[in-house]
């Protein structure tokens, strides 16, 4: 902006270019002096010399005073006008700043706009080279999501599967704890029927009144310990098996002793089992059971133990043909045929052997009042005279 530098007297009041102070001064001072000798205390602005009109020296001094005023004010002014506005020359850096970015975001507008997909910078075939990448990136991701769905209903299946079997597991499981509660607890399963099999010499009538305490109760909580003690009762009960027959019925049954030798008692026959259990008695001695040789006192006695092993381990044949068994001591037992024959059969070790020797040596040999077997030693059969009692 431009200083103001002078002041023409012969314009308007308000020049262009006031003059300074110092140049209005001396112009008022040269007008004075041309005016007629007129001292500046003599004028009085805005009005004439007394009793005569204004000279042109005067008005020239008015003009003067009056231009410097305003000079005055025109230099207030400009210097409150450059207070408040900078000049041309001033740069604002925060301006050049804000400018700058706003000069990038257009810029960065402007490539936007253009297609994202051409690079002009990019040789021939880039363009093409990125479509491809492109094209297989979307391949790669649906090839991605589609296993991620193929895992997710495999992983689905799998659990489908791992639940059906866990509901199998659990319905099997609730299915049995209802059976046994039901079996245990319920009257469904109560026991209503007792049969009894294989009595023979043993009353049966006698052994279903002996365990009808069981009767009424579920078929799993039997008290076959008291069966037992029930049966053991019968003498002639040698053994004995039970068998639930759901949903109410019990049965037993029953193997009798089998009476095996007989012992001669003051009143006849006492037949007796290879326990030494009286099984029956008869007054007579039958024929196709052998007698033992002992007191009735002597029934659990080794001697009397090892008669009836020997005599178990006779082939049926032969049994039939004994009439009678001696022994002394448990390895001196004899044997007595129906034809006289003796057996000298020794101890009860090697049964099965010396049986088999047995029936070898009297087809070999056929049996007579005079002839004994020796089978003691299975491996080495004798067949001998037998010596006389004399």
């Amino acid at each position: 902006m431009k200083r103001p530098e002078g002041f023409d007297p012969g314009s308007l009041p308000v020049p262009e270019r006031p003059a300074p102070p110092r140049e209005d001064r001396a112009a008022s001072d040269t007008d004075a002096s041309a005016g007629g000798g007129a001292t500046p205390g003599d004028a009085t602005p805005g009005r004439a010399p007394s009793g005569r009109a204004p000279s042109d020296g005067a008005r020239s001094l008015l003009t003067g005073a009056t231009g410097q005023r305003l000079g005055a004010g025109i230099t207030a002014l400009a210097g409150r006008f450059r207070a408040l506005s900078p000049d041309e020359d001033f740069v604002d850096p925060v301006a050049q700043e804000r400018a700058a970015a706003r000069a990038a975001r257009a810029a960065e507008a402007a490539e936007a706009a253009e297609d994202p997909h051409v690079d002009h910078e990019r040789p021939l075939g880039a363009g093409v080279r990125a479509a491809e990448t492109a094209r297989e990136a979307r391949a790669a991701r649906r090839r991605r999501r589609l296993v991620e769905r193929q895992e997710v209903r495999r992983f689905t299946r799998r659990s489908r599967h791992r639940r059906a079997a866990w509901l199998t597991s659990g319905a099997v499981l609730l299915v049995l704890v209802l059976s046994v509660v039901v079996a245990v607890y319920s009257p469904l399963m109560a026991l209503r029927t007792i049969e009894v099999r294989g009595t023979d010499r043993v009353d049966r009538q006698q052994v279903l009144h002996a365990v009808d305490g069981q009767l009424g109760t579920p078929l799993a909580r039997i008290d076959f310990g008291a069966i037992k003690r029930q049966l053991a009762g019968f003498p002639l009960i040698a053994s004995y098996v039970t068998e639930e027959a759901p949903p109410h019925t019990l049965v037993i049954t029953v193997t009798e002793r089998e009476p095996i030798v007989a012992v001669k008692t003051g009143s006849g026959y006492d037949l007796v089992d290879p326990a030494g259990i009286v099984v029956e008695s008869d007054p007579k001695q039958p024929a196709e059971m052998p007698l033992a040789a002992v007191q009735p006192s002597q029934l659990g006695s080794t001697a009397f133990r090892s008669m009836t092993e020997v005599v178990l381990a006779l082939p049926t044949s032969v049994r039939s043909t004994v009439t009678q068994v001696t022994a002394s001591t448990s390895d001196d037992v004899t044997l007595t045929l129906h034809s006289g024959a003796k057996v000298v059969w020794g101890s009860p070790d090697d049964s099965a052997a010396k049986a088999r020797l047995l029936a070898a040596l009297m087809t070999s040999q056929a049996p007579s009042g005079k002839v004994e077997y020796d089978v003691s030693a299975p491996d080495n059969g004798i067949v001998r005279q037998q010596r006389s009692a004399g």
